[in-house]
């Protein structure tokens, strides 16, 4: 059975989908020229072992200055003036941002953020050991 997600004053249930597939599609579509991201999860541990408190991980997730780009909006990129060599980044790529950039949103417990193309930064190849200085 799935999930409960809410009933309404009219008692209309809205449910979770069962399947993964079902799942996916509930990403938002980015419109215009902004970007969705997943903000990638933060570590249980320390280096030296000692586990996090759920506070810290949280901080680290909300403050995180790197996130995996899921897609880009039609227009993103588009504006050669501003962009004269292309795009900064593609679906698949980490890329440094600002902390606190962009809307965040949840969906089924996994934080996204929707960002502007000139959030951008920079692409980094391997974000393990990246965080707010």
């Amino acid at each position: 059975m799935a999930e409960l997600l809410i009933s309404d004053a009219l008692g209309n249930i809205s449910q979770l989908p069962e399947k993964q597939e079902e799942k996916a599609t509930q990403l938002p579509k980015p419109a215009g020229y902004h970007i969705l991201c997943m903000v990638p999860a933060a570590d249980n541990e320390y280096e030296s072992g000692l586990v996090k408190a759920e506070s810290v991980k949280h901080y680290e997730e909300v403050l995180t200055p790197v996130l995996f780009v899921i897609s880009l909006g039609p227009d993103a990129y588009k504006d050669t003036a501003r962009f004269p060599s292309g795009p900064l980044c593609k679906a698949g790529d980490f890329v440094l941002i600002r902390p606190n950039s962009g809307s965040r949103v949840k969906i089924h417990g996994q934080e996204f953020r929707v960002i502007n193309d000139d959030s951008v930064e920079a692409v980094v190849q391997d974000p393990r050991g990246i965080s707010r200085a």
